[in-house]
């Protein structure tokens, strides 16, 4: 017969458990020797920030989102929202419907709604992109599909995209 104790007592010895000791530096001569090294500075709290990256997987549906604060966002699934990111990356089978405004784009899947692109559209052979596009730089490979306003973006006086007006 099993015990309870045994069975569902937690083993504090797995949280516990210290961390290993670095190794010990090789000193050839004495440790009067050693040169101490520089204090670094202490970063701020934009140093320290990792990126922020959402990965919908391939069997994700997300309807009715913004994403928000999201520095990489990488949709193998399919996706209806808002987006204002830096980077957007629509896998082969992904798919994204709504309106984004990213630094860059690339695109291996569907795009469907309002891109704009501040810096760099790529749209490769198995893409698909639909609706109101605008973009800084644009790179289409053969096989891939655009279709609907187009306007590239042009920068102003003082360095500001703006929309193209005319031709």
């Amino acid at each position: 017969m099993l015990q309870k104790d045994s069975l569902f007592r937690r083993n504090d010895s797995f949280f516990r458990s210290t961390p290993p000791l670095p190794p010990a530096p090789a000193t050839g001569a004495t440790t009067a020797s050693a040169v101490a090294e520089p204090a670094k500075p202490p970063l701020d709290k934009a140093d320290e920030r990792k990126e922020a990256k959402l990965i919908v997987g391939p069997d994700i549906k997300m309807k009715g989102v913004e994403v928000t604060d999201c520095d990489t966002l990488v949709v193998e699934g399919r996706i209806e929202a808002t987006l204002d990111s830096r980077v957007l990356q629509i896998a082969q089978n992904g798919m994204f419907c709504g309106t984004v405004a990213v630094d860059t784009a690339e695109i291996h899947g569907r795009l469907e709604g309002e891109l704009t692109v501040r810096k760099q559209l790529t749209i490769h052979a198995t893409g698909k992109v639909t609706g109101k596009i605008r973009y800084a730089k644009i790179k289409v490979e053969e096989g891939a599909e655009l279709a609907g306003e187009i306007s590239m973006m042009e920068r102003g006086p003082q360095g500001v995209l703006v929309k193209r007006t005319g031709t």
